[in-house]
């Protein structure tokens, strides 16, 4: 059912995608009407309908894509959305005319250009717009019925969550069913209306016992120091994280500012490129990857070879690290060190002058030649090329302990080179990763294809200046 496709977060695209193609069609064909049988038109030859009708809803459709009409949301504004529809429809109807039409129109065999143009535009509008309008209304009326609405959390004990609380319940369109409240280190200060479910040193698993979709941070002045550490306990659960939003200085993350029915709400760390930067990065990631690899091919071999050449083992070095969600995956590298070299010691940081590295591992190291082959993870869609640094698990198990928010890294894809890259040096101490930390954190809040290609270039002068770590 529409419902149960609504309901679900992988379900409500399918369902969006269904509409807009069958109301651009639609449009489609309204316009096919006017333009050939009205009468107001001059028609030398009666065109194809099927062919264009489904290639024009089809190309409307990748515009909206790129535009970010595709994402997962559950609490649209209709009016800001209908705004959206309107915005892509404009990109997506000045494309199509002028890549097909343009010739035609500027010799005049198109009379009335300028109007069939705005006439196409407004049936796009007024058809998939209108129907996404439809669908968020009758999604709204399910969610006020009890219908796909996400069980929340409350942090905070004091007025200000209280008030949350009681504007959940007052204004059931929000699509909230507060279960309960999470207390602080200072505790409830007030009489709660509904039971306090757990504390925030043990947030994690409060959540998974209590089986919430959302939590909602809404701390007093004098809990704000512990922001922090209630973001570090959630970077694991799959929660949609949200707080009142004159708390917005006090976190280190990007944050986006929304609000229903006069209901603020800051998003922590909501997803910041828009589609088409995200299918443009993987794409550039793909395609420099593979000239790359191709075009420095007896580059590589003869590297692989000087290190076979030196010292025993593979030339291919291979190592777990952890990547974007926690996934683990396996790093490919030029060996630079000799066989075994953390058999006596365990998992530790490179020295700058460390004795395990080999003459050529220090070359290669230098060049950052060692870092070729993880274009191949980056082929794999394991890595891109801008961003965090992946780190081996037992180092994130340990930071994750030591450093608020490390986990926060996680969120992204890791890359071969990023911002924490260019502007620190290798990790040496706990005291470089906190660093390099606040760069990830950085770049994350302000991730678009305009800073990936300043990194790059950045990286490209920090290479050829051969200011690589030895």
């Amino acid at each position: 059912m529409i419902t149960d496709s609504i309901r679900k977060r992988n379900g409500e695209p399918l369902v969006l995608v269904a509409v807009d193609f069958l109301s651009l069609a639609l449009a489609n064909a309204v316009y096919y009407y006017i333009r050939v049988f009205s009468g107001l038109f001059r028609v030398v030859a009666i065109p194809d309908f099927w062919g264009p009708l489904i290639t024009l809803s089809l190309f409307v459709m990748f515009v909206f894509w790129f535009w970010g009409l595709y994402r997962y949301s559950r609490l649209h504004s209709r009016f800001d959305e209908l705004s959206t529809v309107a915005k892509a429809s404009a990109v997506a109807v000045i494309i199509l005319f002028f890549a097909i039409f343009f010739d035609d129109a500027t010799n005049g065999r198109i009379p009335h250009f300028r109007l069939l143009v705005v006439i196409y535009w407004g049936l796009v509008v007024f058809c998939a717009g209108g129907a996404r309008v439809f669908l968020r209304t009758f999604q709204r009326n399910l969610i006020i019925k009890g219908y796909g609405v996400h069980n929340a959390l409350i942090v905070g004990t004091g007025r200000r969550a209280v008030d949350v609380y009681n504007l959940t319940l007052k204004y059931k369109a929000l699509g909230y069913k507060p279960v309960g409240f999470v207390t602080t280190t200072t505790g409830a200060t007030i009489t709660l209306p509904a039971p306090v479910v757990g504390k925030i040193d043990n947030l994690e698993n409060v959540i998974k016992k209590s089986s919430v979709q959302e939590l909602i941070i809404a701390l007093e002045e004098n809990d704000r120091e512990q922001l922090y550490g209630i973001l570090s306990g959630v970077n694991s659960a799959n929660v949609s994280v949200k707080m009142v939003p004159d708390l917005h200085d006090a976190v280190s993350g990007q944050v986006r500012v929304g609000q229903l029915y006069g209901f603020p709400l800051i998003e922590i760390m909501p997803q910041i490129m828009q589609p088409w930067e995200e299918a443009t990065k993987r794409t550039l990631d793909v395609v420099f990857s593979l000239v790359l690899l191709a075009v420095g091919l007896p580059v590589w071999v003869i590297v692989a070879i000087a290190v076979k050449i030196e010292s025993r083992g593979p030339s291919i070095y291979k190592q777990d690290r952890v990547g974007q969600d926690g996934r683990a995956f396996t790093l490919y590298k030029f060996r630079s060190m000799f066989q075994n070299a953390e058999t006596l010691t365990g998992p530790t940081w490179a020295d700058k002058n460390d004795p395990r590295i080999t003459r050529i591992g220090r070359m290669i190291r230098k060049l950052h030649l060692d870092e070729v082959p993880q274009f191949i993870n980056v082929l794999k869609g394991d890595m891109s090329l801008i961003g965090p640094r992946p780190e081996r698990p037992y180092f994130v198990e340990q930071l994750s302990k030591e450093i608020p928010l490390y986990r926060r890294r996680l969120k992204v894809k890791p890359g071969i080179t990023g911002w924490a890259q260019i502007k620190h040096t290798y990790d040496q101490s706990i005291d470089d990763v906190k660093i390099k930390l606040q760069y990830d954190l950085f770049y994350i809040e302000n991730m678009s294809l305009r800073m990936d290609f300043k990194i790059a270039l950045s990286t490209i002068v920090h290479m050829l200046s051969g200011k690589g770590h030895a």
